[in-house]
């Protein structure tokens, strides 16, 4: 059996979704904080059962049975992340998986800026430590680009503090790579890298956007400073202000800038790319 947790998420549910592409839904298994959220993949037979990274027994439970556990990293800044995932990883090992497989994020080594690194750095080595075969999947940056690049359309412009070279890569891609790693006979063992195949920044984007809607669409750099106030202006907390920038300042550093062909490999086919994604969401 297959167990996902947060399958009520985003990347967790779509890789659900495309694990009932691959497998009977009876080998399936979700763990979820509430059940009633996951009534649509009871009733195409997927196992649901209770479960939260603060609750060890709920977890054992929920992976009861068990040959693979997909971990679904936390998120929560405010929250003991590493202690939590601690939590997940033991409950998998005693619940008898024979694999553990892991969100990680594109980039988790030491002396990364972006503060999530530390928290996947510190899984990675609790994964390392577990006694079973593990999978790290540090997956490239899947946030919509609506949300990285601001509000580009009205303005004509892409204002943002200076960047480097990221592989923005779609989560709906990631997902089907995550189920075909799953649902198939091929083990990764360690941190794998699952990015689009290539790197971008904010002034080859624009150049993108430029000729996709015929118009001149600026590359505006911004202070950090001054773009965290605008950040809190808008009513964006500081605290989450400036973790983003940690983002762009691990990006210009060039911590993203190495790409991955792997993704590729896994669907078997090029990923989107920013022209594409772009294409997609570009209003009439």
């Amino acid at each position: 059996m297959i167990v996902v947790t947060g399958a009520t998420g985003g990347l967790g549910g779509a890789t659900v979704e495309h694990l009932l592409k691959r497998v009977p839904a009876d080998r399936i298994g979700v763990s979820v904080r509430d059940v009633a959220k996951a009534r649509s993949f009871a009733d195409r037979g997927v196992r649901v059962r209770q479960g939260s990274y603060q609750d060890p027994a709920a977890l054992r439970d929920s992976f009861e049975g068990a040959d693979q556990v997909l971990l679904v990293s936390g998120n929560d800044p405010t929250a003991d992340m590493v202690g939590l995932h601690r939590n997940a990883i033991e409950a998998a090992v005693t619940a008898g998986a024979r694999r553990i497989l892991y969100t990680s994020q594109h980039a988790s080594i030491p002396g990364n800026p972006y503060p999530p690194s530390e928290v996947h750095i510190a899984t990675e080595a609790i994964l390392a430590e577990s006694g079973v075969a593990w999978t790290a999947l540090r997956n490239g940056a899947y946030g919509t680009l609506e949300q990285v690049l601001g509000p580009w359309q009205q303005t004509a412009a892409i204002a943002q503090p200076e960047d480097g070279p990221v592989p923005y890569t779609d989560r709906a891609e990631v997902a089907e790579a995550t189920a075909v790693i799953l649902a198939g006979d091929r083990s990764f063992d360690g941190p794998i890298t699952l990015t689009s195949p290539t790197a971008v920044t904010f002034e080859d984007v624009a150049k993108i956007a430029s000729d996709l809607t015929g118009r001149t669409i600026k590359r505006v750099v911004l202070d950090d400073e001054q773009w965290v106030a605008d950040q809190i202006a808008i009513g964006v907390p500081e605290q989450m202000a400036r973790l983003v920038l940690t983002f762009y300042q691990a990006s210009r550093a060039g911590y993203f800038a190495e790409a991955s062909p792997l993704l590729t490999e896994l669907l078997g086919r090029e990923p989107s790319s920013v022209a594409d994604r772009l294409a997609s969401h570009i209003t009439a």
